[in-house]
């Protein structure tokens, strides 16, 4: 294990639009940071086709541009995304530099002042017969990503808010047939997409349905769906099922140590506080109503005002 000594100001989990934005911040400040990005940098908005309602960006803006605008912004500042998964983070004994923290990335350690958790979080599973079995073989979380292999092909998209109703309009541009399974009667995703993917020509509801098993041999061949309302099954020829039924914190790594809601994320103040002093939560990982990446980014400042504040009391 190797370990480095010095203290430094910030440690940022999680590079997202929230974790950059906090970098951002803390650079600009002249912080002392390093930010740490285990997976994919951009988070969960680098599934996504585009970008509709970012203030100052136009319509259709590519989610990739924006990231590499705020990456190159963090690093012309000297900071540079590094990887690694931090699986460890231990409060240690109050020093001579104040309060310090110690985190365990890799096979690394490192001790800084405050943390910010921005590590988002990831699509939620059905938990049926053949999900697993079938991923990436016909089975998917992200239309942006495989949506072009199912060009000419039947789909079902399974889910009725904004995410699945944005996918299904998204996939109705390759697929030949796309079906839209909710297990309610009505979708909850807002009116103006509602009104989009009705005016998609290959696209049929399927209401009051609740996916049981995907099928398939060495690919996915169907999936069969129950009514609720009389339990009857139907199976439903496709090459492909595309889910989106929500979402799971990733908060796994705070898990004892900070205040969790009872869905697993962090439960924070309007200053992106958590329940431990010198932490701090921003983006889709912190307990909020609304997950959109201008909010994500504000968070993100103020994450990032908040633990230069406590920095200062040292």
């Amino acid at each position: 294990m190797n370990e480095v000594n010095e203290v430094i100001d910030c440690i940022i989990v999680g590079a997202g639009p929230a974790g950059l934005s906090a970098a951002l911040y803390a650079a600009r400040a002249r912080l002392k940071i390093k930010i740490f990005e285990s997976h994919l940098i951009g988070g969960q908005i680098m599934l996504t086709d585009r970008l509709d309602n970012y203030p100052g960006f136009p319509q259709g803006t590519l989610p990739a541009d924006l990231i590499d605008a705020i990456k190159s912004e963090v690093s012309n500042l000297g900071v540079d995304v590094q990887t690694g998964r931090v699986e460890k983070i231990t409060r240690l004994n109050q020093s001579k530099e104040g309060k310090v923290f110690k985190i365990t990335c890799d096979d690394r350690e490192f001790k800084s002042r405050s943390l910010i958790i921005a590590t988002g979080a990831s699509p939620k599973k059905l938990n049926i017969e053949g999900e697993e079995q079938f991923l990436a073989k016909g089975v998917s979380y992200c239309a942006t990503c495989d949506g072009p292999m199912f060009k000419d092909k039947t789909v079902v998209v399974i889910g009725g808010g904004n995410a699945a109703v944005e996918e299904a309009i998204f996939l109705s541009r390759f697929v030949k047939k796309l079906y839209l399974a909710h297990r309610r009667d009505r979708l909850r995703a807002v009116s103006i997409l509602q009104e989009k993917l009705r005016q998609v020509k290959n696209c049929e509801f399927l209401l009051n349905s609740i996916p049981v098993a995907i099928e398939g041999k060495d690919r996915v061949n169907a999936l069969v769906i129950k009514n609720v309302l009389d339990n009857k099954k139907a199976r439903i020829d496709c090459d492909g099922v595309f889910i989106f039924v929500g979402i799971i914190a990733n908060t796994d790594l705070v898990k004892g140590l900070l205040r969790l809601d009872d869905k697993g994320f962090i439960i924070v103040d309007n200053q992106m506080r958590t329940s431990e002093e010198g932490i701090f939560a921003c983006g889709d990982a912190r307990s909020k109503d609304l997950r959109q990446v201008v909010t994500a980014c504000s968070d993100g400042a103020q994450a990032a005002f908040s633990a230069q504040n406590f920095i200062i009391k040292y």
